[in-house]
């Protein structure tokens, strides 16, 4: 497969690593030559954003809301809910230009595009190909989505026992001072990261790593919940995650190949790569929940299934179908371990496994692309290409999300302890948040 673009891979690790590094690059605002505007690749961004959105609502609502218990249930929902709401606003008001707009710097993309200042109907965003263009507002909307499920995925580590004046403010803060930079960093052409020649197709750092840290960090400074180790804590409706859990791997064909911002054979890979490294971690998950207790939970196959994809994301197209199914399967074993291990061990009341599953799975996506990126191994990786060189690249991109997102997300959260509070009281955590913040309840009779 080849691919035509207008950015060369700082390592020329091949034709398409280097045009999915530059899928990301700052949108060309006016351009001199010749552009084509395709209407099929504005079709598949306009689905494509779309069904970002169809992850978070009602997916991932629906995935962590049957993790809960029934008391908690519609707090998670309005948290995802009015989390979305609010990143869409700050997005449009300075998100977008922090991370996109246009600055040299190293970290943020400046203050040039706030309030979507020069953006109209007729601005255009590059994409792989010389000369081909798409909607600059489909880019906006497509990468803003990616804004809202990122936070969104940080409140499941701490559910059931958190202010929602707290998530909201907390959120607010977070990617204002941690996601914008980060995205900057990693897609942007100027970014830090970018310019390292680290490779994450469709947020394995930006999205998953971060998340999951700064779920970690949420996790264990909120406290663990009342009763925990002691009390039965278990998933109220399984059959409500497993269909939140199914709308996540269906949104995520737009999550991933939508992150080729062409309608053609990249995004054709990433799609495949979706489906076989998620089938790979959800039969490596059963396989080892099988051996280690005994038998297989619907629990842990949508565990695996959240985990490979996870996994793929930064790899999604870079990876080869079976180079996939190895990512997918190894990020579950590893995934599993701190899940069933190392959560027990420490202690830590990490609700729905955030770190242990997007962190993790996360970190080993984002080391994995480097492997799986060899052409021997079917990956898209040139003749020249240094598996050990890239390695070291993705391991730098790793350690540095982890230390600005996991030294940023413990300010913020002290700050707004210090402000408003993190945690609800103990009468109102028995009662359920949904009754206590909410007034409302989930199930009636």
């Amino acid at each position: 497969m080849t691919l035509q673009m207008s950015h060369t891979s700082p390592l020329r690790i091949g034709l398409l690593a280097a045009g999915a590094l530059a899928a990301f690059a700052v949108p060309a605002f006016a351009q001199e030559a010749t552009t084509t505007m395709d209407k099929g690749d504005t079709t598949f961004m306009l689905v494509s954003t779309i069904l970002v959105l169809l992850m978070i609502l009602p997916g991932l609502a629906l995935f962590y809301g049957g993790l809960v218990r029934t008391k908690n249930m519609l707090s998670v929902l309005l948290q995802c809910t009015l989390i979305t709401a609010m990143v869409m606003v700050i997005w449009v008001l300075y998100g977008y230009s922090f991370a996109f707009g246009g600055s040299e710097s190293a970290f943020w993309g400046g203050t040039a595009k706030m309030f979507l200042a020069g953006v109209t109907p007729a601005s255009e965003a590059a994409t792989f190909s010389d000369g081909v263009m798409i909607p600059e507002y489909i880019f906006i909307a497509f990468q803003m989505t990616f804004a809202c499920i990122t936070p969104a995925l940080i409140v499941g580590a701490f559910a059931e026992r958190i202010r929602f004046s707290a998530v909201m403010l907390f959120v607010a803060l977070w990617v204002t001072f941690v996601y914008f930079p980060v995205a900057h960093m990693v897609w942007d052409a100027n970014g830090l990261l970018y310019k390292m020649g680290a490779l994450d197709f469709a947020g394995g750092t930006v999205v998953h790593i971060n998340a999951g840290i700064a779920g970690l960090i949420g996790a264990i400074m909120v406290g663990k919940r009342t009763g925990f180790g002691r009390d039965m804590m278990a998933p109220h409706s399984m059959t409500l995650t497993m269909v939140g859990a199914a709308l996540l791997w269906f949104g995520w064909f737009g999550f991933n190949a939508g992150s080729n911002l062409e309608a053609n054979a990249g995004a054709a890979l990433a799609m495949i790569n979706t489906f076989t490294a998620t089938a790979g971690a959800i039969l490596a998950w059963t396989v080892i929940e099988t051996l280690h207790r005994g038998k297989a939970s619907l629990l842990g196959a949508v565990s695996g299934m959240i985990a490979g994809l996870v996994a793929v994301t930064p790899a999604a197209g870079f990876a080869g179908p079976v180079g996939a199914i190895a990512l997918g399967a190894v990020s579950s074993a590893v995934c599993y371990y701190f899940v069933a291990v190392v959560k027990n061990k420490f202690g830590y009341d990490d609700t729905a496994d955030v770190f242990g599953i997007h962190g993790v799975g996360g970190i080993v996506g984002a080391l994995g692309t480097a492997v799986v990126n060899m052409p021997g191994l079917g990956g898209a990786g040139g003749e020249d290409y240094a598996v050990g060189s890239q390695f070291v690249i993705q391991a730098s991109a790793v350690g540095i999300t982890i230390l600005w997102c996991g030294i940023l997300s413990f300010i913020l959260f002290k700050i707004v302890d210090m402000a408003i509070g993190l945690r609800v009281s103990v009468e109102d955590e028995r009662q359920g948040l949904d009754l206590a913040s909410h007034g409302e309840a989930a199930y009636h009779g």
